[in-house]
């Protein structure tokens, strides 16, 4: 055996310990592709009518939307994708569906349609490098949707009343410049819109489609009065709020006076901001939350009487409802827990009947798999920071190999619940910290602005106290802890090599950003109102040019001495490819040869089955050969050799 230095001899010694002692009591190895791989069936949705299931499924490949009549076994592909899979679609009539495709992940949405028995498939917005979306499928309407779309502007939205049959369009509102966003009412007309000058929100109301919009409200961004749905008067508006309180709240907002005036539910802890209602039967059923967990507040006693039926038939399982006839008879059950993709079910409610349609994952046993645990950590400045903690099972908490996984957004959150990476890597034999760092949303305002020009500095930190807090606490091994993550987590993963390079044995950057100078100036023109925002959360690249650059990993490769592997898609419009591009060159004239894997046919993210195969496979040979995990690939013999040999990966440049 040639001569290691101390780290590497340290990460030795680690991995032979986890083949001798932890190995034997790991559960069985699960395939990658068992994690990874696209479902079945998903997606399941029922007819506005309640006769007919529609779902995905894989048909050459990609995933594909199937109708089948509920009792009969008889089955119909609608569409014909093979290039990518179909993600969005929904029911527009009875008759009628409705989905978005991109290309290449270059988040270019189209609308297209196609009748039930896969018939009269159309294209319905037949333009170049535009991005649609929907604002109202108008339910009452079977023959027309309102949706928004870039073509006039790339840079706005304007908003068409839309033809689902012909693809004929009106013209609803001409986007002065800085619309954002449109709301209709419960009749389907459009009379709110949300505007931005980049740093102010502006809130637009009319009576009528007849009449102009006025402006009723203006808050700086940090505030906000988001409108959810109008009362069913269609009067005043349901709205979540953090007006003058530090967490988000649901009010009900006059557009006449430009006031609050009654307050629905607040939460001490957490943002509250989705509220639930009966079409049907016009009253408000909920309210939904998240702290650890998914959290309901009920307003009506028949919506609770649905959920404790639901959960008393599922008492192991989280239960929710994913779709529901315009009777509100019948209904869509999915079950799911941390360890579970769950199942679909079939509910009708009037006779009480529970009917399983299909499990999500069924190849893949939860006993085999780790419990994600809400987990708190001081950081170093006070604040308590909240997130999940993964740790293998059948084996002592203790001393283990560690991957930090950071969430993207960054402001976004991780929530409790089956995640594939994280139980890909426990199942190798890493525990998993997932942490909502500052800035991470859902935590009240005073949180989010604590991120404010922090990218690499006290949001790290956030970060880096994670991993100090598993070492304390004995979890951890120092000498093996891995950082991994995609957008910001690519980000933040990058910086952690780069600030803390004494902290991480290795770390995988996905679809991450590199030079904050650079990504300021290569945002997607839908992106430019927003310009201003991003400015004064991250920094201006004009004004402050050197603290953009000091919390830029591109410009700090010298610092890096931990192995780093980088995946990117060739399409990527939110993280351009360039920034991956950046970092590998760098990384390289220091002396530093940097796996790289680019995907000509991939965005922010790998959305192909086959292109997250080659990912995960290649991630696991490199933590493998750094950390010491287990490999599904070979005897774990052969680790030893995979830190003397090169990792072989499947790239492209």
């Amino acid at each position: 055996m040639s001569l290691l230095p101390p780290s590497a001899f340290a990460r030795l010694l680690g991995t032979l310990f986890l083949m001798t002692s932890a190995h034997a009591a790991l559960p069985p190895l699960v395939p990658m592709r068992d994690f990874f791989r696209n479902p079945e069936k998903t997606g399941f949705q029922l007819s506005p009518d309640g006769t007919h299931l529609s779902f995905l499924q894989p048909w050459e490949g990609r995933l594909n939307i199937h109708v089948q009549e509920i009792g009969s076994e008889q089955v119909t592909r609608l569409t014909e994708a093979k290039e990518r899979d179909i993600r969005s679609y929904f029911w527009a009539s009875d008759d009628r569906l409705i989905y978005l495709r991109d290309t290449g992940g270059d988040e270019n949405f189209r609308l297209f349609a196609v009748d039930r028995d896969g018939s009269n498939p159309l294209l319905l917005t037949p333009f170049e490098e535009i991005r649609v979306r929907v604002i109202d499928d108008l339910e009452n309407d079977p023959d027309h949707m309102i949706i928004g779309h870039n073509h006039r502007d790339k840079r706005i939205f304007d908003a068409y009343r839309i033809h689902i049959g012909t693809g004929e369009m009106e013209m609803l509102v001409e986007n002065p410049g800085n619309f954002s966003g449109y709301l209709t009412d419960h009749a389907g007309k459009l009379r709110v819109a949300t505007a931005t000058d980049g740093v102010n929100t502006s809130l637009f109301y009319r009576a009528s489609e007849d009449d102009e919009f006025a402006k009723i409200l203006e808050t700086n961004f940090k505030e906000s009065l988001s409108p959810l749905f109008f009362t069913f008067d269609n009067q005043q508006l349901y709205a979540s709020s953090n007006l003058g309180r530090d967490k988000s709240a649901i009010v009900q907002f006059d557009p006449a006076t430009g006031q609050e005036t009654q307050l629905l539910f607040e939460h001490p802890e957490v943002d509250v901001s989705n509220l639930i209602y009966s079409r049907q039967r016009q009253v408000l059923t909920a309210i939904t939350y998240t702290t650890d967990k998914r959290e309901y507040h009920f307003l009506d006693q028949e919506r609770q009487a649905i959920q404790d039926f639901i959960e008393a038939r599922f008492p192991e399982m989280e239960v929710g409802l994913t779709d529901v006839s315009e009777d509100e008879t019948k209904f869509l059950l999915r079950t799911y827990s941390d360890r579970s993709l769950g199942a679909y079910h079939f509910l009708d409610w009037e006779t009480k009947e529970v009917r399983p349609l299909h499990e999500i994952g069924p190849w893949l046993d939860s006993a085999h798999l780790a419990p994600m645990k809400p987990v708190s950590y001081p950081s170093r400045d006070g604040l308590t920071i909240h997130g999940y903690l993964t740790v293998p099972v059948g084996i002592e908490a203790k001393n283990l190999p560690v991957i930090l996984n950071v969430h993207g957004g960054p402001w976004a959150r991780d929530t409790w619940g089956y995640d594939p990476a994280v139980q890909f890597l426990a199942n190798r034999g890493y525990a998993v910290l997932q942490m909502n760092f500052r800035g991470s949303t859902g935590y009240g305002r005073a949180f989010w602005e604590a991120s404010f020009k922090e990218w690499g500095r006290a949001m790290q930190d956030d970060v880096t106290d994670g991993a100090q807090w598993l070492i304390e606490k004995g979890l951890a091994d120092p000498e093996r802890i891995g950082i991994y993550g995609a957008s910001y987590g690519g980000y933040a993963t990058l910086a952690g090599l780069a600030f803390t390079p004494d902290l991480y044995a290795c770390g995988v950057d996905y679809v991450g950003v590199a030079n904050l100078l650079t990504f300021m100036d290569s945002i997607p023109p839908y992106w430019e109102p927003y310009l201003e925002m991003m400015y004064e959360m991250v920094g201006h690249p004009e004004t402050e040019t050197e603290m953009l650059r000091a919390a830029s990993p591109v410009f700090h490769v010298d610092q890096i001495r931990a192995p780093l592997f980088i995946a990117q898609g060739a399409n990527d419009p939110r993280v351009v490819k360039n920034e991956s591009d950046q970092m590998v060159a760098a990384m390289r004239a220091n002396g530093v040869e940097v796996p790289y894997m680019v995907k000509d046919n991939e965005g922010h993210g790998f959305a192909n089955e086959e292109n997250r195969f080659d990912f995960y496979a290649a991630m696991e040979k490199f933590l493998a050969r750094h950390l010491g995990g287990r490999i599904e690939t070979g005897n774990q013999a052969d680790l030893e050799a995979l830190r003397e040999t090169p990792v072989e990966l499947s790239l492209a440049e």
